[in-house]
């Protein structure tokens, strides 16, 4: 039996992954995790196989997440699955030590392929992802300068792209209006931007995100 390890802040998304994996005969699912934290826990009690692991959550990430777990644990297989299909995450987690990344589009018959591909010491990438980083890798110009970005400021970037105002943001990621504030003009510091609307342009040029910007 393989065993896995669910981790996600919203537990309908937890309970939808374990109710496509309940039923696949050599899987068996031995916890749920609701923060990178609790993750970090789990893993330490329960001896997951895999682990499948949200990018974006309060607290801890998945990345900073993904560092500790396999510091302490480096035989488990992390699988990112996550709403964001930009090169950065994959790189990022990849370079973390994950051996596989989906969307949360993914069908159950691709969550269990990649499963079974990260137990047999191959890395899984859903094919709109690996796409993307084969496009990002071979082409040649400048470096994104999205790439030095830390976890957090992406994720309040990604955020702000999505339209969330600095209170849905704080309250999302568990940090006070005044330190998303902060995160806010550090990406404009390091960007060269003075506006959301400026980095919404800057993330378009750079296929970070899609061309509509924030709301």
């Amino acid at each position: 039996m393989i065993r896995v390890l669910l981790v996600d802040d919203h537990d309908l998304v937890r309970t939808g992954i374990r109710r496509l994996l309940e039923d696949v005969n050599d899987i068996e699912i031995v916890g749920e995790a609701a923060s990178g934290e609790e993750a970090v826990n789990q893993a330490r009690t329960q001896m997951p196989d895999v682990v499948l692991m949200d990018l974006s959550m309060p607290g801890m990430g998945g990345i900073e997440a993904t560092r500790k777990l396999l510091q302490h644990h480096p035989d488990i297989r992390v699988i990112v699955v996550t709403m964001h299909d930009d090169e950065l995450y994959p790189q990022r987690l990849l370079k973390a030590g994950a051996r596989g990344y989906l969307t949360k589009g993914a069908s159950a018959t691709e969550i269990v392929r990649a499963i079974r591909e990260v137990m047999a010491n191959r890395r899984y990438l859903s094919p709109d992802v690996a796409q993307q980083i084969a496009l990002s890798t071979s082409t040649d110009g400048v470096a994104s300068p999205f790439a030095n970005l830390s976890e957090r400021e992406l994720q309040v970037m990604m955020m702000l792209m999505e339209g969330c105002k600095i209170g849905d943001i704080s309250e999302r990621l568990c940090l006070s209006p005044k330190t998303v504030s902060t995160y806010r003009y550090r990406l404009y510091d390091k960007l060269g931007v003075n506006n959301d609307m400026e980095l919404a342009r800057l993330a378009i040029l750079h296929g970070v995100v899609e061309g509509n910007g924030p709301h």
